[in-house]
Parts: C-alpha cells; sequence; structure tokens
C-alpha cells in the first residue's frame, strides 16, 4: 500500500507499508523532507512497524515522537504528517495526479444558479458520470451566501440588501456568510471523489484541499497560509474562506466533497457592513478591531487585474496536475436551472433557519 501527503506549509511525506492481518508491516517511509540525525528515519520506521492497523492518526503519531532519538530535527516533516500519510496509504486514498481534472469556466450567472451547479456537478462525480472538476465563477448580481445552518436574520439586514440590490441565498455547506460582488471577488468550486481525502480528518481536508492555490498565491509573490478552520491568510490580513459539503455516492457509495472558496479581490467595506450583522463577538473572535480589518484584498496585494489574477491561479493548477477545458452538459444545466427556480430561490429555503 502506498501513501501520499504534502504536510501543510511543509514537504511531501510517502509511505509504503503492507496490512498483514490488521498489523502494519514492511513500513519505509521516505519524502524530500530534512531529518537529523540519519538514524531518525529508521526510528519512525520501526515505531510504525507492528501498529495495529486500526491505531488513529493521533496514535500513530505518538508511537513516533515516542521512537525519535534524543535531539531530532525535523523539517519539513512532522510525526502528525506521517501519520497522515499511513493513513491515507491504509485507505487507498488517491492523489490529485491520478484524475483527467476539467475546468469549467463559464459567463456571468445568477447565485441562486451557482449554488445549483455547486450541487449538480459534485453529485455527477460522486456518482461517476463527471470528472473531478475546478469550476471558477463569476457573478451576475450582487449577493449574499449564507451557510447552510447560519440564521437568516441574524446574518443579514433585508433593508441594506434592498437598499443595495443584493440578493440573499444559502449554500448547501457550512461556514459564514460571504458578501460578493461581480468583479470584486474570486470564487471557485472544487467538486472531487471522496477518495482524495481518504485518511485524512475533516479538518486536514481543508488543508489539503486548499494547498493548490497557496501555491498558486506564492508564485504571485503572496505568502498565504491555511488558518484551521477554513480560512486563507496573509500576514495582514484574510482574505479567503472555504465550505465544504459531502455528498454520498450512489447506493451509499464513497461519494464526493464539495469544496468551495471565495477570495477577496477588492471588496466596498461600507457596503458590506450595511448588509451583513457582523457581531462583535464574531469580531473579537477574529482578533481584529474593526470589520474593515478583516480582508484584505488580492487587488492591492497583488497589483494584478483580476483576470490576471484568475489566469495565473488556473495555470498553476493546471501545471501541477494538469486540466483540461470543459463545460456544464446540457443535462447538468437544466437540473441546475430547476434547482435554482425550486430551491435555491424559494423562501423556505434561504429561510430554513429563520
Amino acid at each position: 500500500m502506498h501513501g501520499e501527503y504534502k504536510v501543510p506549509g511543509g514537504k511531501l511525506v510517502v509511505v509504503d507499508l503492507e496490512n498483514h492481518a490488521g498489523v502494519l508491516r514492511d513500513v519505509r517511509v521516505a519524502g524530500d523532507f530534512f531529518l537529523e540525525p540519519d538514524e531518525a528515519i529508521t526510528a519512525i520506521d520501526e515505531a510504525l512497524e507492528g501498529a495495529p492497523a486500526d491505531t488513529d492518526a493521533a496514535g500513530l503519531a505518538a508511537r513516533i515522537e515516542a521512537a525519535l532519538p534524543e535531539g531530532t530535527v525535523m523539517y519539513g516533516i512532522t510525526a502528525e504528517g506521517v501519520a497522515v500519510a499511513v493513513r491515507r496509504a491504509l485507505a487507498q486514498a488517491t492523489d490529485w495526479t491520478d484524475y483527467d481534472w476539467q475546468l469549467i469556466r463559464e459567463g456571468a450567472q445568477s447565485p441562486a444558479l451557482h449554488m445549483a451547479l455547486d450541487e449538480v456537478i459534485t453529485a455527477e462525480v460522486a456518482a461517476g458520470h463527471r470528472p473531478p472538476t475546478l469550476r471558477v465563477w463569476e457573478w451576475g448580481a450582487p449577493a449574499v451566501i449564507i451557510g447552510s445552518f447560519q440564521s437568516l436574520r441574524n446574518e443579514v439586514d433585508p433593508e441594506g440588501a434592498a437598499r443595495h440590490g443584493v440578493t440573499v441565498v444559502r449554500r448547501i455547506s457550512g461556514g459564514g456568510a460571504m458578501f460578493v460582488e461581480a468583479g470584486n471577488t474570486i470564487t471557485y468550486s472544487l467538486s472531487v471523489p471522496a477518495s482524495l481525502v481518504s485518511g485524512l480528518s475533516f479538518a486536514d481536508s481543508y488543508a489539503y484541499l486548499d494547498e493548490w492555490v497557496l501555491e498558486a498565491l506564492g508564485d504571485m509573490g503572496i505568502k498565504a497560509w491555511y488558518q484551521p478552520l477554513n480560512d486563507i491568510a496573509t500576514d495582514v490580513g484574510k482574505i479567503a474562506g472555504a465550505a465544504q459539503k459531502r455528498m454520498v455516492g450512489p447506493d451509499g457509495g464513497p461519494g464526493a466533497i464539495l469544496h468551495h472558496v471565495t477570495m477577496s479581490y477588492d471588496i466596498d467595506t461600507g457596503k458590506m457592513l450595511e448588509v451583513l450583522r457582523i457581531g462583535k463577538e464574531k469580531m473579537s473572535d477574529k482578533g481584529t478591531a474593526s470589520a474593515k480589518k478583516r480582508v484584505d484584498p488580492l487587488r492591492r496585494q497583488t497589483g494584478l487585474p483580476r483576470e490576471t489574477v484568475i489566469d495565473r491561479m488556473v495555470d498553476s493548477f493546471r501545471g501541477r496536475y494538469g486540466l483540461a477545458p470543459g463545460q456544464v452538459t446540457a443535462a447538468e444545466l437544466a437540473r441546475a436551472e430547476e434547482l435554482a427556480a425550486t430551491k435555491f430561490s424559494s423562501p423556505e429555503w434561504t429561510a430554513r433557519v429563520p
């Protein structure tokens, strides 16, 4: 069995092993990390040898930590990262490069249709009817997108939304409210087979699925990092938030994961504050004094046009994993339009948590 895991902010860890009658055997850890002294790599292998195959990641990491020689220095590798690679090997997880990725990048669409397309496309991936897909959104109208479990009245000021012509929609994933305007926001979705994140905890899956965009931002001179649970941050502020929804496949199969991200390219913070009800408790939780400091638009950090930022992100993904042009099929669009009208535009769904 073979498992790989790129430690967030670190290096690639590779584990090869066998599962003999529920026990780890012939464990070999490798990668492009740095480790001193040399015998530490042998200690890691020996710590994992003979471990019960159902040991969770925390338990495996504890075995590794206990076995490391005194004074061991680990750079780009952690005991937790090795443990995750082991769990991914046992789960027979897939890797980004195992797939033929498809890009959907179409014209502006309504907020409700975007919500529906996320659901339909991810369901198609779960059913094995379409390949893993990166979809870049263009917004046809300003919107507030609230999380699946948020209270509508607590998050949105209806008078402010009406005054600024802002549509309010509820997505199928959890997380917080997002304020978006055409030209000021970069939004994308990843619809991926569940096997891509097999062996990862829920929190680790966020970091794993965000890694490519952190590298793309780094190529543009932005040092960004994953900030648990679902933010992408820089040393001068948050620039993006992610959310996920997991869907089972037909007959209860492994299914697929929707991972979508909204990034602030530019933002009218005054308007945002008139539309969103951002409580003091939420702001203090973020460790900031004012809502205007919560986001740091990409325009200021990159100095690049929005389209160029998107182009570079897409090119970065393509260079790492491959990416073929694609489109929403006629059947997918018909289903999404039906859902946009009957579900995502309905007051019952939008106010399902009043």
